[in-house]
């Protein structure tokens, strides 16, 4: 157990020591290349969804290898002076591989997404809704109503919504995001104030504490995050905790990123109890343990290298039941609204159990306007 912990907290120092050692003052890693706050390329303060008019441009002109000549056409997703749409299609084929498994190979549809953005009141006031419509029936990420101060430090959203708790990676099955609990796939109905101001940035958000569905508790779930955003590097801090019938889950999350040359790199951990989970702490509830340390080099324009390494410790209270993940994603943008993703996954856990010993390898093509 003592080794797991120090592996965690090497890890999250060793993000840090980058920080102090160096002095610096949308994907997240892009975040980090540009400097700005997620807030700058998308209209959710807390990033992911529709882009704005800003992040529209930035995906057409510098983030792609090469622009297709549209002359003086530029897409915005304007539709009139008050409504704006966007989406995102995301579609793989995957090679799995398990011991004394027969391979899988699949495609699939992983998602196809629509945003709509009514602005009510131009840069105050407006109406959001993410509508993930395949594959299946159409499902409801998003939808809230949001209210700028006229100074835009600080706003007022209310409606269901993703929760601010750290990065918010591509990835939702990484182990910082499935341990949380906390991703693009459990949104939950709340309220959400957030205040940005300077290098500043901070939310704090109390909701059902059921992803998706109506509270039929009184406990609500409580989430809140601080950053200090500056052009090189950013550090933050989460909490979480949610008071549920069987037992509170509260989680505590240290996370960051810094660029440095070609390379941006990220970095969170978390310290998870959650007394919902008895089975081996008993009255204590289960201490669990997950880290997530990643690199993307910009090799050339559009194209990124994306290498992450992953820990997960489900029960510190059980020994050798530890879990990492390596992963190497190659991810290229030829052109304006397209992108090729391909690359290896490697999960490895307990000795015994083959299914926690997988190979992935996969391609996706992700279309996005």
């Amino acid at each position: 157990m003592t080794h797991r912990l120090f592996r965690l907290l090497l890890q999250c120092l060793a993000a840090i020591l980058c920080f102090a050692a160096l002095r610096v003052h949308a994907e997240p890693y892009l975040a980090i290349q540009t400097g700005l706050k997620c807030g700058q390329c998308h209209v959710n303060p807390t990033g992911g969804g529709l882009r704005t008019q800003y992040g529209d441009v930035f995906a057409q002109n510098l983030l792609p290898q090469n622009k297709l000549d549209t002359g003086s056409d530029l897409w915005t997703g304007d539709v009139t002076k008050f409504l704006r749409i966007g989406g995102d299609l995301r579609f793989d084929g995957t090679v799995t591989e398990v011991p004394h498994t027969k391979t899988v190979n699949t495609f699939d549809l992983d998602q196809a997404r629509v945003y709509l953005e009514a602005n009510i009141i131009p840069e105050r006031l407006l109406v959001y809704v993410d509508e993930q419509v395949a594959p299946g029936g159409a499902l409801n990420r998003e939808a809230y109503g949001l209210y700028w101060s006229a100074s835009h430090e600080w706003y007022v959203k209310a409606g269901q919504m993703y929760l601010p708790f750290g990065l918010r990676l591509q990835d939702q099955t990484a182990f910082i995001q499935t341990a949380s609990g906390i991703n693009m796939t459990t949104p939950d109905q709340g309220v959400e104030f957030g205040w940005e101001k300077g290098h500043w940035d901070a939310q704090l958000t109390v909701s059902n504490g059921t992803p998706g569905a109506t509270s039929s508790e009184n406990g609500k779930e409580w989430s809140g995050q601080v950053v200090w955003v500056d052009s090189r590097f950013r550090i933050g801090g989460a909490a979480n905790i949610n008071a549920k019938s069987e037992g509170n889950k509260s989680d505590l999350a240290l996370f960051g990123g810094i660029r440095t040359g070609p390379i941006e790199w990220l970095a969170q951990g978390e310290f998870i109890t959650d007394k919902s989970l008895v089975e081996h702490a008993q009255i204590t509830g289960q201490r669990q343990l997950a880290s997530l340390v990643e690199a993307n080099w910009a090799i050339a324009k559009g194209n990124n290298l994306k290498i992450t390494s992953e820990f997960f410790d489900p029960d510190r209270g059980v020994p050798n039941d530890n879990e990492t993940r390596w992963s190497v994603v190659y991810e290229w943008t030829p052109i304006q609204f397209a992108q090729i993703r391909g690359g290896v996954r490697v999960q490895d856990g307990i000795p015994q159990i083959d299914t926690e010993h997988t190979r992935l390898y996969f391609v996706e093509l992700h279309g996005f306007f």
